[in-house]
């Protein structure tokens, strides 16, 4: 059975707990919004525009005032700007990857287009909502990020890897009025010097909370352990009111354990103050919990409650465990007083087909296929994972350094910093936070003082973990980085591993970064003048070490807790040492797509203990080499392995568990063989056979079914066989896809890291005998979803996948705006007698006219002579683009209370001739460019009239 086909196999079991918990997360969710929380995905109805709107020039005194109040953002932040046009999605988005190559463009970032973008989204808020708290939550936008609502700016963000949690409550309309949310997206900037990505590319939410309740990342929950037997979560919830007054409520706190028993709890009562934050301390003692381990992750829930007058307002569950870490400076790392060994990698987050847009599924199969590997440590590199991946790390069981991305204490950075401890600190899988990666100033003391402040920053938000900070130099002079962090990580550096430990016996010591070995997955001949490197572990960069010599310079250090291998997948950008055509890394255990490489099976025999298991490398299929000797690599975990080629006995050797067993095979077609041996006895054996030439396609995906939300997705391995059904890993043909049913394609890659091949078009190659599809169900589908792979002279494959009718995650519905909705009027002052609708306002006349948002209602007041002023003026500019100024447009006025008079640009376009209140549709003529509109209204003596609904200016239906 081929590697690929038993990762699929036992995928299905992993993929189908993971539906569970996805259900068992939606339900509460749903639980939670009887309590009044509600959160949302937002993830629907978006609409984009690539490249960037400039706002329009301003100029003249009363365009120059307006601009500087609130609400008024010109151009595509406001809510004035017509979007119709705009292409419709969901998120998450990366456009970076659906962008084309470009030989000019930045190698660190693949190749790929860099730019600036916009989002824009609506969404109505009923009435009965009215007085709630609202905040809009982005868990990663890439990269610098300007968000208005309803034309306020109300947030700047400054990375593309950390959340912004916005109140926006201040901000929004009810009822009719529709809700404009607009983004500009600055990725022009860059952080790293690999791909990021550009757009919205983790997921979107708007929680919907009461005026008193948990703030966001709100609930401190992380164990310490008082002794043997017990253990405390000083659990510490931090409450807003956003009301009209000081409230006095009620905390609950309740843990429960895996087997759903209660264990402890706690209570308290707090008074909320006014627009401001109290925090309610909860201190609760468990006895003997079971602990968090790799093997088996125990996961408690903290359930806090906040009721008021007996009633629940508020309410947040999260997940956390119990273990101890230890790094002790001579002995490494220890988890719940076990010698642990890190057998860890480093990630960074994009896939084949996707940029940085992985769905949630996605990511459960790249962690799936570490957890194969037999990796227990993942250091995302060099920036917080989004939250979903934290999650499947702590119910999966894999140990996490956790990553600052900028090393900077100054304020906005220093915000960064704390928002990754507060968001994090309660995962047991976090078992250090690092400030940064590979500083210039690391060695200085101007290093050393930004790192004690970021280090103390940490630790007063959670002493529980160690800091480390990512060094790759500096660690010897007089005062530097090292001496402000507990635990020294070292990028590379292995000739001085027993120099720093002999001069600081004391300092615990980890690689965070190893490896930079170089391999093309299924190459074993490196071909300069194609980019091409062989998969023998015998290139790496001139900083790094080959897979077996690094990992040999840890496993050998007792007092090295661990490494973490540069990297576990290929990544776009940095294809060191090439360049162009190539647009991805090769550092990768795994390639783009997970597909292992020789590396894989290195490690695994190296880090896999408790089954016996034997690879060959390369594959069999040397035709027109027969009579030249071929490098033959077996690598294996037993103790003796035997090479057999069409039955004969070429060699045995003792295994070699550091630097693997090479023999040297003069090559003939057929079966070559590797037996395993322990105790003298067989345990296992494998082999590589000489295929025929392909016949056929297959498509393998790795799960049974799809849930059909609209976010579930699976990789499908695509692959050719011999008339056999051998696969045949020297396969190159085209595959073109057809996708049907239930569910879309979302890409697709081949671990080829020269290919510039579209990975959303409609074929991809095979590369060396694989390609991976990635398909997605529609939103609130079921049935089935009907894939056919085709490829000239060979047999085509088709596979249908089941679609499950799915209870999606609660969602904001997808608001139409209307092309137009008019608002920034000006109200004239009351008259007696009808005024001239057309009248000029002075320019710089700011105050005789008033300024309001519908609804606009004024009396007709009577003066003491008993004469009624009930006349009003209601005024507002826009401009007629193409589709208002086709003459198939119209103004629409949902309510208007009182007689009424029409004018555009000076001419009576309608009237309405009744007191009492109702709408009233009126055509626009013909002729773009900038337009006023004012509304003569006639109130009934002492009584109120006006504009009472939205008006919206929108195409004829």
């Amino acid at each position: 059975m081929t590697p690929i086909t038993t990762s699929v196999r036992q995928g299905w079991k992993l993929y189908a707990i993971s539906i569970l918990v996805l259900f068992s997360s939606l339900f509460s969710s749903l639980a939670l919004a009887d309590s009044g929380r509600e959160r949302l995905s937002l993830d629907r109805g978006w609409l984009f525009h690539l490249g960037d709107i400039p706002m329009p020039d301003i100029k003249g005194h009363g365009a120059t005032y307006g601009n500087a109040k609130a609400g008024n953002a010109q151009g595509a932040a406001g809510t004035r700007y017509n979007d119709s046009d705009w292409r419709k999605l969901d998120l998450p988005h990366d456009w970076a990857v659906e962008g084309p190559f470009d030989p000019k463009a930045n190698i660190s970032q693949g190749y790929r287009p860099r730019g600036i973008s916009w989002y824009r989204r609506y969404l109505r808020v009923d009435e009965s909502e009215r007085g709630r708290y609202f905040e809009l939550q982005f868990d990663g936008i890439a990269t610098h990020a300007s968000i208005w609502v309803n034309g306020n700016i109300v947030h700047r963000n400054w990375s593309g890897y950390n959340a912004s949690n916005i109140d926006i409550t201040p901000y929004l309309r009810y009822g009719d009025a529709s809700n404009t949310i607009a983004i500009r997206v600055d990725a022009e900037q860059m952080e790293g010097w690999w791909y990021e990505g550009a757009g919205i590319y983790r997921h979107a939410w708007l929680l919907k909370s009461n005026p008193v309740h948990i703030i966001t990342d709100g609930v401190h929950a992380t164990p310490r352990q008082l002794n043997d037997k017990q253990w405390q979560i000083p659990v510490e919830v931090t409450l807003d009111n956003s009301g009209k007054q000081a409230a006095d409520v009620r905390v609950e706190v309740t843990v429960v354990s895996p087997d759903n028993k209660v264990v402890a709890s706690k209570t308290q009562t707090v008074r909320v103050p006014l627009l401001r934050q109290t925090i309610a301390s909860l201190p609760v003692t468990i006895k003997q919990p079971e602990r968090w381990t790799l093997d088996k992750p125990a996961l408690y829930s903290v359930k806090t409650v906040v009721l008021q007058d007996s009633k629940v307002i508020d309410e947040v569950h999260l997940k956390t465990g119990f273990r101890s870490i230890r790094f002790d400076a001579q002995q490494g790392f220890f988890l719940n007083n076990q010698h642990v060994k890190l057998q860890g990698v480093c990630l960074h987050q994009d896939h084949a087909g996707v940029g940085v847009a992985v769905p949630d599924s996605i990511w459960e199969y790249r962690l799936r296929r570490l957890k194969e590997l037999g990796v227990n440590a993942i250091r995302f590199s060099h920036n917080a994972p989004a939250p979903e991946v934290l999650d499947m790390i702590d119910r999966m069981g894999f140990l996490v350094m956790d990553e600052n991305r900028n090393f900077n204490p100054s304020p906005d950075y220093m915000k960064q910093l704390e928002w990754m401890v507060r968001r994090d600190r309660h995962h047991p899988g976090v078992i250090l936070w690092s400030v940064f990666n590979e500083e210039p100033v690391q060695g200085t003391e101007i290093g050393y003082e930004m790192a004690r402040r970021m280090t103390a920053a940490v630790k007063a938000l959670d002493d529980t973990r160690p800091v480390t900070a990512a060094m790759n130099g500096g660690f010897f002079t007089a005062l530097n980085v090292s001496h402000a962090v507990d635990v020294l990580g070292a990028n590379y550096q292995v000739p001085d591993y027993d120099r720093y430990h002999k001069a600081n016996p004391n300092k615990p010591f980890t690689s965070a970064e190893d490896t930079s070995a170089f391999m093309t997955r299924g190459e074993f001949t490196t071909d300069n003048s194609r980019n091409l490197i062989a998969s023998y572990d015998d290139d790496f960069a001139k900083w790094g070490n080959s897979h077996r010599d690094a990992w040999q310079a840890i496993d050998s250090r007792p007092y090295v807790a661990g490494g973490f291998v540069w990297t576990g997948f290929d990544y776009r950008g940095e294809p060191t040492p090439n360049e162009w055509p190539s647009v991805s890394s090769v550092f990768g255990i795994m390639d783009l797509n997970g597909f292992p490489k020789t590396a894989y099976y290195m490690h695994q025999v190296q880090w896999i203990k408790d089954r016996p298991l034997i690879h060959i490398a390369p594959h069999w299929n040397w035709q027109g080499l027969e009579g030249k000797e071929i490098r033959v690599m077996v690598m294996a975990n037993v103790e003796r392995i035997k090479l057999l080629l069409n039955g004969r006995e070429l060699g045995e050797q003792q295994v070699d568990p550091y630097r693997m067993n090479t023999f040297k095979v003069t090559y003939e077609a057929g079966k070559l063989e590797a037996l395993g041996y322990k105790g003298g006895k067989e345990v296992i054996r494998t082999s590589v056979e000489t295929t025929g030439k392909a016949v056929r396609l297959e498509l393998l995906p790795d799960g049974a079914s799809l849930a059909g939300d609209g976010r579930d997705a699976m990789p499908v391995t695509v692959r050719a066989l011999d008339a056999q059904g051998r696969a045949v890993p020297i396969d190159n043909s085209e595959v073109s896809f057809d996708i049907s049913g239930a569910g879309q394609s979302i890409g697709h890659g081949n671990g080829d890291p020269n290919s510039h091949e579209d990975e959303k078009g409609k074929t991809r190659r095979l590369f060396n005998g694989l390609a991976q599809l990635i398909v997605q169900s529609h939103f609130d589908s079921s049935g089935e979803l009907l894939i056919t792979a085709t490829a000239p002279g060979l047999q085509a494959a088709s596979v249908r996948i089941p679609v499950q009718k799915t209870v999606g995650l609660p969602f904001v519905p997808v608001s139409d705006a209307p092309v137009l909705y008019l608002q920034n009027w000006r109200i004239s002052p009351p008259y007696a007698t009808r005024p001239d609708p057309n009248q000029t306002l002075a320019d710089n006349d700011m105050n005789t006219w008033n300024w309001g948002q519908p609804p606009l209602l004024e009396s007709g007041t009577k003066e003491s002579d008993n004469k009624a002023n009930h006349f009003h003026l209601f005024r507002s500019d826009f401009t007629q683009d193409k589709r208002l100024g086709s003459g198939k447009a119209r103004l629409l006025f949902s309510r208007i209370n009182g007689k009424a008079e029409i004018w555009l640009n000076g001419k009576l376009l309608g009237s309405k001739t009744s007191l009492g209140t109702g709408d009233l549709s009126v055509d626009l003529p013909a002729g773009e460019g900038p337009a006023q509109l004012t509304v003569l209204v006639e109130a009934e003596p002492g009584k109120k009239a006006g504009l009472e609904g939205n008006i919206i200016a929108e195409p004829k239906k």
